[in-house]
């Protein structure tokens, strides 16, 4: 998601640089050329024009460059301060740039990135409905909306959005997937399975849409066909943390301590959070029958 829109965005800053070098060029266009005399300023810049690949090259003021230069630069900076989870500092570039482009759908879906990971659910869905009115027809908007929704436990309007995002991009794995999370939250597992399997056939290295289908099979009661997805899942990715506490959880239950104990270790060993039951059911949103499992573990170490 975010690449889609960090695309539009760089996009959005070429078509500035473009637009504004056609009134640059109409007005040379109207004066007279004096007769050529030595260069008193940097020369100009050339770039491609975004509206094909086969136009002319227009023109660029150094100035103009260098406009359009910082605000990539803004761009930059405040994806930097995501990927270190410094999103306060990201929520202030954003600000900045949308302050001066209103228009630009992909910098305000990505300030409402920036607040959901503070936990600024609705002024983020605020900033998701601005995109999406901006760009009706772009996907990512909505899918972040819908994720925001998801954590202010309104599940229908969530659904309602992912819904959406299917109408526009019918193979968008993520969709599914958090379509399954929100469904599995209103107490319709079923649903969720057919969702999660279908975000992880269409994305097979989507690991979560997989442990998800695994875990919303133990919930249904399906315990065989979960152990072995989740053993998969575990050869094929020993560190993933997710799926050695689950095997510890369904393995406890069902007897065997021995292995249960060494899952343990290796998934505690990799992400410790899974130590905190609350945790694990509120924030990594387990199915209630594997969180119940796992707390009787936790309980009887």
């Amino acid at each position: 998601m975010p690449s889609m829109f960090r695309s539009l965005l760089a996009f959005f800053l070429a078509s500035c640089c473009w637009l504004m070098s056609l009134s640059v060029l109409a007005a040379e266009a109207v004066t007279p050329s004096p007769e050529p005399v030595a260069p008193d300023h940097p020369a100009a810049v050339v770039v491609p024009s975004p509206a094909s690949a086969g136009d002319e090259p227009v023109t660029v003021a150094p100035d103009l460059l260098n406009f359009v230069q910082e605000l990539d630069a803004i761009a930059d900076e405040a994806f930097e301060a995501t990927n270190k989870g410094d999103f306060t500092t990201a929520e202030t570039l954003w600000t900045k740039l949308i302050d001066r482009f209103p228009q630009n759908p992909a910098i305000w879906s990505n300030r409402g990135n920036s607040r959901v990971s503070q936990n600024k659910l609705e002024a983020a869905i605020a900033d998701y409905d601005k995109a999406i009115e901006l760009a009706p027809n772009a996907p990512d908007p909505y899918l972040n909306k819908g994720a925001a929704l998801e954590g202010l436990g309104q599940y229908e309007a969530a659904i309602a959005n992912y819904n959406h995002v299917l109408e526009l991009d019918p193979q968008d794995p993520v969709a599914y997937s958090n379509r399954g999370n929100a469904e599995g939250k209103m107490g319709d597992w079923e649903t969720a399975l057919a969702d999660f399997k279908k975000a992880a056939d269409l994305a097979p290295q989507y690991v979560f849409a997989r442990a998800n289908y695994a875990l919303a099979l133990y919930q249904l009661g399906k315990t065989e066909d979960a152990i072995r997805n989740m053993r998969h899942l575990v050869r094929k990715y020993p560190t993933f943390a997710d799926m050695r506490a689950a095997l510890t959880a369904v393995l406890w239950v069902n007897g065997n301590q021995g292995e249960a104990e060494s899952q343990w270790v290796s998934a505690v060993g990799t992400d410790a959070r899974y130590k905190d039951i609350d945790w694990v059911a509120n924030v990594r949103h387990w199915p209630p029958k594997m969180v119940a499992a796992l707390e009787k573990f936790l309980k009887l170490q």
